[in-house]
């Protein structure tokens, strides 16, 4: 039953067992894509791991099991594994020692590679990549053209988007969005509701501060040190543009936000007195 309807490939008597699971090898039944016929790839443990349409494929050592599906024409291959609910369709390629699993998604152009992780339910899609021993997970996204590496870690309901690079030891988690062609590295924490964007760059905890804006919407709001840029919902603009922009909106706005740019101004002239 297992090769009904299944003209793509076959399950080989080649097995391989881990984690008390026993996959086996697939082989070519025609040429498709990058495959020949008659080439032999990576392990299966059932053929909904893989699907029998598109030029999908497990190559080398790789593993795919569990409730995890591989389909499109998605690549996987090296001795990546991809586990547990976990998709990779699309484009996607996971390669090298990476792990997807869980209820991860990694579809569209993305790749995950080296001894990346991504599990929970996070999603990497667009052209985005992870790579190193970096980890994404919870329900953190990272998409566009965004990179993560390193031994970074992207999680909670964090997004990494754009251009957007985090690596080094850096962590982006909680609500924290990081995205245009922002980098944040080093050993710096983004959380919370930050928001780091543009062009600037973050790898410590002094370079950006988040506030709230308590008097009206209760949103927050972000100043980073190394751009000297405020962002403030769909605004992205210096400390003199916000404080005219939020005066046309209200003059309460316009003294609230006027009154955090100062303190801002304040804190760089200290800290320049101590450079």
């Amino acid at each position: 039953m297992e090769n009904t309807l299944n003209n793509k490939y076959e399950l080989t008597d080649d097995t391989i067992t881990r984690f008390g699971v026993t996959m086996r090898r697939v082989k070519a039944l025609k040429s498709f894509g990058s495959v020949e016929k008659g080439d032999v790839g990576g392990y299966i443990e059932d053929i909904k791991n893989l699907s029998v349409y598109g030029d999908a494929w497990v190559y080398g050592d790789a593993w795919v099991y569990g409730n995890a599906q591989v389909y499109g024409d998605a690549r996987v291959y090296g001795d990546a594994w991809v586990s547990g609910d976990a998709q990779v369709y699309g484009d996607a390629r996971v390669y090298g020692d990476a792990w997807v699993y869980g209820n991860a998604q990694v579809y569209g152009d993305a790749w995950v590679y080296c001894d990346a992780q991504v599990y929970g339910d996070a999603r990497v899609y667009g052209d985005a990549q992870v790579y190193g021993d970096a980890w994404v997970y919870g329900d953190a996204w990272v998409s566009g053209d965004a990179q993560v590496y390193g031994d970074a870690r992207v999680y909670g309901d964090a997004w990494v988007y754009g251009n957007a690079q985090v690596y080094g030891d850096a962590w982006v988690y909680g609500d924290a969005q990081v995205y245009g062609d922002a980098r944040v590295y080093g050993d710096a924490w983004v959380y919370g509701n930050a928001q780091v964007y543009g062009d600037a760059w973050v790898y410590g905890d002094a370079d950006y501060i988040v506030f709230k804006n308590n008097w009206s919407s209760g949103r927050y709001f972000t100043w980073t040190k190394s751009n000297d840029m405020w962002v403030v919902d769909c605004f992205y603009g210096t400390g003199r543009e916000l404080i005219e922009k939020a005066y046309k909106d209200s003059e309460s706005s316009g003294k609230h936000y006027e009154a955090y740019v100062n303190f801002v101004e304040t804190l760089k002239g200290l800290s320049e007195k101590h450079d």
